[in-house]
């Protein structure tokens, strides 16, 4: 009981933050609630809270996340969703090789450590903080490896959540050319559905897509690092299959087919006039709710004092992703 009763006061701090960031973003849509939920949350950081805040704060930049995500596929059509999929598998698998060679090329210049070069690379190409999160063990990596590239991962999350919106309306982008383009060069969901969401709605259903499809490729990547580290194991036997079980329970972004299946239900199933949008809405302001949450839980200084060679090579690496991504596009 004491655990629910924290994650309800956690929860209960991020909506006191979204309502607010929910009204001015719609008041002023070019900078948008997701953002404003990021930035208050980062504010009231440099503040102290009990611990009691803790659990829910994570609950919601978590959870609620991929529930809200879910939630937003009862707005969208199935087929649109598997046109769009489709469409972007090629640029998807062009932007994945663009990084991943940037990202082994620069490593090796700034003589960055191995698992951390793979870290950040991952992180940069296919979803920020949960492809570190599942490939940090396959690859066997120690934890203040995984920290120090979380870290400089989540450092470009919180730039890319306020720089793109605004370079997209610098640059005149279609609400459909930013939807592709923010889908395929922010790192982490969270930032793309904020920047997405933050430019117009239909960028950020497009984004979130484009992002999702993007997504699913934590699985053949992570596949073939199993691989590779399990061969170059000098304890490899040969039948060690804890790497792969690992992968098929753990890495696998469940909350798109979640989304898939919502979709299903709107695309097939009868349902009263404007409820599918209505449940997208409450969906949309959960995100609010998360990117409070998430700024909640950054420590700016912390982020920056994390290491320059991590954060050169997450920024070289995101550079080279945001370009490749825009040329193509």
């Amino acid at each position: 009981m004491q655990s629910i009763l924290n994650k309800l006061l956690g929860i209960g701090l991020t909506i006191i933050i979204a309502i607010p960031a929910w009204f001015i973003g719609e008041a002023f849509p070019i900078i948008g609630g997701p953002v404003l939920g990021i930035l208050f949350g980062m504010v009231l950081a440099f503040g102290k809270r009990s611990v009691v805040f803790d659990e829910g704060i994570k609950y919601t930049a978590k959870k609620l996340l991929q529930y809200s995500i879910i939630l937003l596929g009862f707005d969208m059509n199935l087929y649109n969703i598997f046109k769009v999929g489709g469409q972007t598998l090629a640029l998807m698998v062009f932007t994945l090789t663009i990084t991943f060679g940037t990202a082994f090329v620069a490593g090796k210049l700034l003589k960055l450590d191995p698992k951390t070069n793979i870290l950040i690379g991952v992180g940069t190409a296919i979803c920020g903080g949960s492809a570190i999160a599942a490939t940090a063990p396959v690859i066997r990596a120690d934890a203040e490896e995984v920290a120090r590239s979380i870290s400089t991962i989540f450092l470009f999350n919180v730039i890319a959540a306020f720089l793109f919106p605004l370079l997209g309306h610098i640059l005149g982008m279609s609400e459909h050319t930013f939807g592709l383009w923010a889908g395929t060069a922010i790192n982490d969901t969270s930032s793309v559905v904020a920047a997405g969401y933050a430019f117009s709605n239909e960028a950020g259903s497009l984004a979130v897509i484009v992002k999702l499809t993007r997504t699913l490729m934590i699985v053949p990547i992570t596949l073939v690092l199993a691989i590779y580290t399990s061969r170059n194991s000098p304890k490899h036997h040969g039948n060690d299959k804890s790497n792969e079980s690992y992968i098929m329970g753990k890495i696998f972004p469940w909350f798109v087919i979640g989304f898939v299946a919502a979709s299903i239900v709107n695309t097939f199933i009868p349902m009263p006039q404007g409820m599918g949008a209505s449940i997208a809405q409450l969906g949309k302001f959960i995100i609010i709710m998360a990117m409070a949450a998430i700024g909640l839980n950054t420590n700016v200084i912390k982020l920056v004092k994390s290491g320059t060679k991590p954060i050169l090579l997450g920024s070289i690496c995101w550079l080279a992703l945001s370009l490749a991504s825009f040329s193509i596009i």
